[in-house]
């Protein structure tokens, strides 16, 4: 974790143009999905975020070359001739799970760690082992690794999902495309994410139709037959969410680029249900309010429901809002832990089970706060751009896992803040 600190000057109005990142949610998986290439790829638009830098230390101790050029990754996964990745890579991120699908599609077998990340809950992977397991995968455990082999080989099979698991998804995608016969992945996930990645795979050779929809048919391949790409990474709809509920709470103009809208659906109808303009064009996104925010009722949900990740920067806008908004967290059980840090900067947030009640108040207080994960750590710095006083947040790593560069583009919004060392 960063030994640094966000200290923010709080009653600042952020307006202005920023540019998106690519969105870590793919380009993680698609830096996994590489292994499956055996050459060497270039994956452009990948966000300098530290998560990045974890999942490079994966494939480079599987073997893989990783070099960076600016928003470039050339991956090299050609001598890649292991497939166990260490406790103490993985356990510093969970996307690093997603390397076992990769693996198992190319060799047939894995031994890969339990997955670490954000304190936001149970996050089990067991969705991921019961789909492998009907595609041929067998799986021991032995001392907090997963030891995945494939006797019989990978062969096809209809696969319903309990829950649209992005990571779940994922993995079998991955291990499906090299597996003999027909695959149907029903209850699929339908993040952008998972079309992003569906169309890097399919130009490598994979044979993916139906991403995006609920029902995914993969016909499997010929490892020998698929063959390394150039893929562009998607923008980051969660970081351009955030900058939009900035955008919200201070009233703007804000303008997101490089991030198609359509992924950001729900979002935006909730953006203006609150009371914000929104102007949607084919790359980019202004939002702007001129009146007090409104309540509103959110349910967290996969896609294309509200964002879970998107889930505390809305409860930052009901706690300015004029009246009583409700949040239903439906995805992660712990991810109201963000709710206590707000109410130390003066929030009326009453929670019962997987519900928060919020109480719009005139203000908040600028206080010492502390990341309880990425997307609550991002949404306390926008609390401390509109708080009276300075906010200083603490534990600023979980933003670093997501964030490239974040108090570089709020300053360029207006906002008065600055990382600091302890």
């Amino acid at each position: 974790m960063s030994k640094e600190v966000i200290v923010v000057r709080g009653n600042s109005t952020l307006t202005g143009e920023v540019r998106i990142a690519g969105a870590k949610n793919s380009a993680l998986k698609l830096m996994a999905a590489t292994l499956l290439g055996q050459g060497p790829s270039t994956l452009h638009n990948v966000p300098v975020i530290s998560d990045i830098e974890i999942m490079s230390e994966v494939l480079t101790t599987l073997g893989a070359s990783v070099e960076r050029d600016g928003h470039d990754l050339f991956i090299d996964t050609a001598a890649v001739d292991r497939c166990v990745t260490p406790y103490e890579l993985v356990s510093k991120m969970r996307a690093s799970i997603s390397v076992l699908g990769p693996l198992i599609g190319r060799f047939g077998a894995a031994r890969v760690a339990m997955p670490g990340g954000c304190q936001i809950g149970a996050r089990k992977i067991d969705m991921h082992l019961v789909g492998l397991e009907m595609l041929g995968v067998k799986f021991d455990v032995d001392h907090g690794v997963l030891i995945a082999s494939t006797p019989n080989g990978l062969n096809g099979a209809h696969v319903v999902l309990e829950f649209p698991s992005v990571g779940a998804t994922e993995n079998m995608l991955m291990a499906a495309v090299a597996a003999k016969g027909h695959t149907v992945i029903e209850n699929a996930a339908r993040e952008p994410e998972i079309v992003d990645l569906c169309d890097m795979l399919n130009s490598m050779g994979c044979k993916i139709s139906g991403a995006g929809a609920s029902s995914i048919e993969i016909e499997g391949v010929e490892l020998d037959d698929l063959h390394p790409c150039e893929h562009t990474t998607v923008g980051d709809r969660i970081e351009a969410g955030t900058f939009l509920a900035g955008g919200a709470l201070t009233g703007g103009p804000l303008t997101v680029v490089g991030i198609d809208p359509s992924f950001l659906k729900m979002s935006l109808l909730k953006f203006e249900a609150m009371g914000c303009k929104i102007e949607a064009q084919a790359d980019r996104i202004t939002i702007s309010r001129d009146h007090p925010l409104s309540p509103t009722d959110i349910q967290t949900l996969p896609h294309p429901g509200f964002p879970t990740d998107l889930q505390a920067q809305f409860m930052l806008l009901a706690a300015l809002a004029d009246g009583i908004s409700v949040i239903t967290e439906n995805v992660f059980e712990n991810r109201f832990m963000f709710a206590a840090e707000l109410m130390r900067m003066g929030a009326d947030i009453t929670l019962e089970e997987h519900h928060a009640i919020i109480r719009g108040v005139k203000r908040l207080q600028g206080a010492p706060v502390s990341s309880t994960d990425l997307r609550a750590g991002a949404a306390l710095v926008l609390a401390g751009i509109v708080a009276e006083g300075y906010t200083t947040v603490y534990e600023i790593g979980h933003i670093d896992r997501g964030y490239e560069d974040y108090v570089g583009k709020l300053s360029s919004l207006g906002a008065d803040l600055e990382r600091r060392s302890l």
